[in-house]
């Protein structure tokens, strides 16, 4: 059995969680932020067995599109009044790891 533990955007995470779930795979969803953007996150865990593994990831590609959007950068200091430029970044995609699960228990 393998956990995969995938971060991903907040705007792709209700079409993944659905496909998943379509599925059949058990997902259980933490709101988490990131600590650059500070966006939005959601972290799904999932567990599955290791035949049903690719089928997992190729839900989570198919579903968690990466693009580009325009941020407003923060000053370097506080204190500083300018205003700064938008910035062009990459969000969405994934950020993906598979951990071999040693022991399950269900209750």
């Amino acid at each position: 059995m393998k956990l995969i533990i995938a971060i991903i955007n907040n705007d792709d995470c209700p079409s993944v969680l659905s496909e998943l779930t379509r599925d059949g795979f058990s997902v259980t969803k933490l709101s988490t932020s990131g600590g650059f953007l500070r966006a939005g996150n959601s972290t799904l865990l999932v567990g599955v067995e290791e035949d049903k593994l690719d089928s997992a990831l190729d839900i989570i590609r198919r579903f968690s599109s990466r693009r580009t959007q325009m941020i407003q950068t923060s000053p370097a200091y506080p204190a500083e009044f300018f205003v700064t430029m938008p910035v062009e970044v990459n969000v969405g995609g994934a950020t993906i790891f598979v951990i071999d699960v040693e022991q399950f228990i269900k209750y």
